[in-house]
């Protein structure tokens, strides 16, 4: 089940960034970009890296993506009209730029898994030999919410004011200038 939840993750992670850097639709690709965050979290998850899968929902999801579709919502009327007259057509054919790009990124992550399996890194040793490693039984969801509300409540709070400026930004730009 594992095997398939992960590859199903990574297949929608995939898929969803192709699709997206593909898009000429900025709302389509404003939901596709939803779909990819999503996604990552969940392959953070198979990672063992809970605190870095809930920051990326709690963070990327709820707060910057949301933003970016107050921002688009209220800052350009003429882009809704585009997404209504362009509803024949779901994906451009890709670029022949994007071949090389996407061949060279394969190759580098077929590469690092190679290389990752015949030795792996001396931290993973290092964790092994002293008994810390991390294993999928750990439970590690009292640590991360000691660490949200100790040791990163200014960080985040320190976000979610720049969240909040760009918010009033966005709010301003689209604001319509009175005319007398």
């Amino acid at each position: 089940m594992e095997s398939i939840l992960f590859y199903a993750f990574a297949t929608l992670a995939i898929g969803s960034a192709l699709l997206l850097v593909n898009l000429k639709n900025i709302a389509r690709a404003l939901f596709l970009f939803f779909i990819v965050l999503f996604a990552m979290a969940g392959l953070y998850l198979f990672a063992l890296a809970d605190f870095v899968a809930i920051t990326q929902i709690m963070v990327y999801v709820g707060g910057v993506l949301i933003l970016m579709l107050f921002a688009f919502m209220l800052s350009n009327k003429e882009l809704l009209k585009d997404l209504q007259d362009s509803s024949g057509s779901f994906l451009s054919m890709p670029k022949w730029q994007t071949i090389p790009v996407v061949l060279g990124f394969l190759f580098l992550m077929i590469y690092g898994i190679i290389e990752w399996q015949q030795a792996p890194p001396t931290w993973i040793l290092q964790a092994r030999e002293n008994n810390t490693e991390i294993v999928a039984t750990d439970n590690n969801i009292h640590q991360i919410g000691l660490r949200f509300m100790t040791f990163y409540v200014l960080p985040f709070e320190i976000i979610s004011v720049f969240l909040m400026m760009a918010l009033i930004g966005a709010s301003h730009l689209s604001r319509k200038e009175r005319t007398t």
